[in-house]
């Protein structure tokens, strides 16, 4: 795959498979052993769409052996990590999930980046008041038509750059700052910058695609990421709750249970 060239994949709930044939024995267990269905699902919508975008960069086959080959697996610190026939893959990934839409974001070669996906959803303002720094919550108080956009925007950028830290909500959200551009620079992206409390500078990307938001950060710096389908799934994306209709439903069959 191209080197330092992010790319993304979206891929919406209604495009999981109705089996589990595409899971390792043990990735099919781990899951089967979620007993409800909101967690069991995105974890599973999140393995999809992660093991598609990495045979996608990777040029494979996306069938059923293959996906089973390409493993995600949580280093110490929690962050993804892929393997392919037992070795680990010379790439970085990153994934994320929101309302029935899953991303998984890939990059050639050990490129810390973190990604993350929004909904343009009413914020309070005790919410930006406890995770936002002073500056965020004056860039917020000087737009309040664009209140809602500019804190899940702000927030989903915190979370990709906590993910490039590679500490996720284990550290504070506001010991990194984020300042958003709102010029629109390469196909709908918008640049974005992340300052962290060690002086450290990461450079990002966001685009919203309707009621979505979505930000990448990288600690190296790249250009704007493009989708690995064109065009991207997430411009007609829409968000919903799937498993509210059953919160325990059980898993689909995979290779533990029946049709192995």
């Amino acid at each position: 795959m191209r080197g330092a060239v992010p790319r993304y994949l979206a891929v919406g709930m209604t495009d999981l498979p109705d089996h589990d044939h595409w899971l390792t024995p043990s990735e099919a267990e781990r899951l089967q052993g979620f007993p409800y269905a909101k967690r069991r699902e995105e974890a599973r919508l999140g393995r999809w769409t992660a093991k598609r975008a990495v045979a996608r960069a990777l040029r494979l086959e996306e069938d059923t052996a293959i996906l089973r080959d390409l493993v995600i697996r949580n280093a110490s610190d929690g962050a993804p990590e892929v393997f392919f026939d037992g070795r680990r893959a010379p790439m970085s990934i990153s994934m994320t999930d929101r309302a029935d839409w899953a991303v998984c974001t890939v990059i050639g070669g050990d490129r810390p980046i973190g990604c993350d996906l929004e909904l343009v959803e009413p914020r309070s303002s005790a919410f930006v008041a406890d995770y936002f720094t002073s500056e965020e919550r004056a860039d917020i108080e000087a737009a309040p038509h664009d209140h809602d956009l500019l804190a899940n925007l702000i927030w989903s950028a915190k979370e990709s750059a906590l993910k490039v830290l590679r500490t996720g909500l284990r550290r504070d959200t506001r010991s990194v700052d984020v300042k958003i551009m709102s010029e629109e620079l390469d196909g709908g992206w918008r640049s974005l910058y992340v300052t962290t409390e060690e002086d450290s500078v990461f450079t990002g990307w966001w685009c919203r695609f309707g009621e979505f938001v979505f930000t990448y950060v990288s600690a190296t710096g790249t250009v704007a990421p493009t989708s690995l389908i064109d065009p991207p799934p997430l411009e007609k994306a829409t968000p919903s709750h799937s498993w509210m209709a059953e919160p325990r439903r059980s898993p689909p069959a995979g290779p533990l249970g029946p049709g192995r």
